[in-house]
């Protein structure tokens, strides 16, 4: 059995300390903040507002009902309404010329419709962009989010693909005139920071996956799963550390022998890190030439008189610079509504009058009002919660994960391989917890 200790509360964290408590590890996680869950947590009000203070979907069901699964009881089980619902919509798009494309999930069909009702012939444009990525995904999969990436012994199929200099930008503009579109395709890119001219052509897949898959969420908000995944590592027998912060790895003999923190030294055989490598200088110079994606400017607003409220579903993408993007989801008293305004871009004035612009007016009806800016955002949780920011084929390589450098230590988390967003970040823990294996394995990090 090893002492593995896991740096960083997020949803990283504690599915790489539930994985490998279930293995038969003994796991400590520190965590600097007060309480768990990171960008997977909420921001309440005493009066009655709260929001999720990240994600509000994901992608990729299985793989948190795989972790749940795999730790002990499985999600469908937990006490109250967790388990995952699809929804209707992927989001919605508004364009500047004013047309409007309500984004479905899940079905081939009901997109080529969707796409179709914009204009014709842009169905099969779509849903033939969308299928061009099947063998990327079954390729990425089996050998790139499924089973720990080691480029040495990777097929050569998958190493083509992960250096190729192809990037997105590119490949939309020779598949689509539209250029409707491209933003559509785009989007989660330009969502997270990410200039297209940068990012590789095979991330375009996650549109594939978006019509295969669909978005999902939890009756109670995402942040949810955070709160029931960090009740699991109670049952599990994982010691917690909150307030506690990590300020870098002891090595000794040339492998970690320990994680310096503020409440003085754990000693570890294996150590996780699952924030952003920057905070570990053992880690640091390893990541030096890549660069964090920032994150947007958020307003988290409690709004009264609900009902004459515009009817959105809930997530509306405003296209154009700035870029809005809408989110509908939180949770308010009686008659009122929580909706969250996330910009980025060229933003030279309050987010609200940039919203207004959009004829979705909301400054009349505020009744809390909470900003949070990238600074805020990065101070709270220790890092960008949207991970590495793409700078061509090379960062897949320079990003860590599951493995690092330093012997003894792994890689989880937004920050990790294979990237950022609830799904990925859950396949790293996964990839972390195989490269470690069970604790009656030998440390496959010793020679």
């Amino acid at each position: 059995m090893a002492r593995v200790v896991v740096v960083g509360g997020g949803f990283g964290g504690l599915a790489s300390a539930a994985r490998l408590s279930k293995l038969g590890h003994a796991v400590t996680l520190v965590e600097q903040a007060p309480t768990l869950g990171g960008a997977l947590s909420t921001v309440t009000r005493d009066d009655g507002f709260a929001w999720d203070a990240g994600p509000t979907t994901t992608l990729l069901p299985a793989v948190v009902r795989d972790l749940f699964r795999k730790t002990g009881r499985p999600l469908e089980r937990e006490p109250g309404d967790v388990d995952l619902v699809a929804r209707d919509l992927v989001r919605e798009h508004r364009f500047e010329d004013g047309s409007a494309l309500r984004l479905p999930g899940g079905s081939r069909a009901a997109q080529l419709a969707a796409f179709d009702a914009l204009g014709p012939g842009l169905g099969e444009q779509w849903v033939g962009y969308v299928a061009s990525y099947s063998d990327t995904w079954d390729l990425l999969r089996r050998d790139y989010l499924e089973r720990p990436w080691d480029p040495t012994l990777a097929p050569r199929a998958l190493t083509n693909l992960l250096t190729s200099r192809e990037v997105l930008h590119r490949r939309l503009r020779k598949t689509f005139r539209d250029d409707r579109l491209r933003l559509v395709a785009g989007h989660p890119f330009v969502a997270d920071g990410h200039d297209l001219r940068n990012v590789p052509v095979w991330q375009g897949v996650v549109s594939y996956v978006e019509q295969r898959f669909g978005a999902w969420t939890v009756p109670g908000g995402i942040a949810t799963l955070g709160t029931v995944l960090a009740d699991r590592l109670g049952t599990r027998g994982v010691t917690v550390l909150t307030g506690t912060t990590a300020h870098d790895l002891v090595l000794r003999a040339g492998r970690v022998a320990a994680v310096a923190t503020s409440a003085g030294e754990l000693d570890a055989d294996l150590v996780v890190c699952a924030v952003d490598p920057r905070r570990l200088p053992a880690l640091a110079r390893h990541v030096e030439r890549t660069m964090p994606a920032i994150p947007p400017v958020v307003c988290h607003v409690g709004l009264s008189d609900a009902r004459s409220l515009p009817d959105l579903p809930h997530e509306v993408v405003l296209h154009g610079d700035p870029m809005l993007v809408v989110r509908t989801g939180g949770r308010a008293p009686d008659g009122a509504a929580a909706w969250t305004v996330l910009g980025r871009g060229r933003l030279a004035e309050d987010v609200l009058d940039a919203l207004a612009r959009h004829r979705i007016d909301l400054r009349d009806r505020v009744v809390v009002r909470v900003d949070r800016s990238p600074r805020d955002l990065v101070d709270a949780w220790g890092g960008s919660p949207l991970g590495v920011l793409w700078q061509g084929r090379a960062t897949t390589r320079r990003r860590l994960g599951p493995t690092t450098p330093v012997p003894g230590v792994y890689a989880a988390g937004a920050h990790a391989t294979p990237g950022s967003g609830l799904p990925f970040v859950g396949l790293s823990a996964a990839l972390v917890a195989q490269a470690i294996g069970p604790a009656d394995r030998p440390d496959p990090s010793r020679p």
